[in-house]
């Protein structure tokens, strides 16, 4: 055996509600990994609908991993939303044209980068990341949260703006599971190992 076909847009049959994310992007500046799933109440449509201000002149990506989980009602605001925020206004005179056309010419928008979510990432129902945030491996994103800053490899983190609850292991079992990176085995080695991926020790890996 080895595993579900990454490639199927509807890992279960019968049920369209969730699909292995990768096999419906259209946008070139969404990236996601293998196995990275999304879960959607209504359509799995809604995910590219929910990546917002997210405009081909700008450039910026979104960067998914493999292995992820995202749930009905997440959303990534992009550079694209982004003001002025150190000048008088913030009101983005320019793109009326006409008399204002002129408003921006020697300026630049913010622009915080990509957006970028690790491997084995769990990203609760109607969670909001803001532009430029990097989530790390193995975090898990409550429910409801908004992320507006990085979140730690393995970190749980809530809230409005969302902050770190607890990590979900120790420092030295952290630091042995980013280097174990075992999204990265081919799917022969992860099959074979799915009962102990489900488990918490680490010494029974082989």
């Amino acid at each position: 055996m080895t595993g579900p076909d990454k490639n199927k847009v509807y890992p279960l049959n019968g049920y369209e509600k969730l699909c292995f994310l990768k096999n419906i992007i259209k946008n070139p500046n969404i990236k996601v990994g293998d196995y990275t799933y999304y879960d959607d109440a209504e359509d799995v449509a809604n995910f590219e609908k929910n990546v917002k201000y997210h405009f081909d002149f700008i450039g910026d990506q979104l960067i998914i991993g493999k292995f992820c989980m995202i749930a009905s009602g997440v959303t990534f605001i992009m550079n694209g939303a982004n003001h002025l925020t150190e000048a008088i206004s913030s009101y983005p005179f320019a793109i009326f044209g006409n008399g204002w056309k002129h408003a921006m010419n020697e300026k630049k928008y913010p622009n915080k980068g990509n957006t970028n979510v690790g491997n084995d990432v769990w990203i609760g129902y109607n969670v909001t990341i803001m532009p430029g945030v990097s989530i790390g491996d193995g975090a898990i994103i409550a429910a409801n949260s908004i992320v507006t800053k990085d979140v730690a490899p393995y970190a749980v983190v809530g809230g409005n703006p969302a902050k770190e609850i607890k990590k979900r292991f120790s420092k030295r079992t952290i630091k042995k599971l980013r280097a174990l990176r075992w999204w990265d085995w081919d799917i022969e080695k992860i099959t074979n190992n799915v009962g102990i991926l489900t488990g918490n020790d680490l010494d029974a890996i082989f």
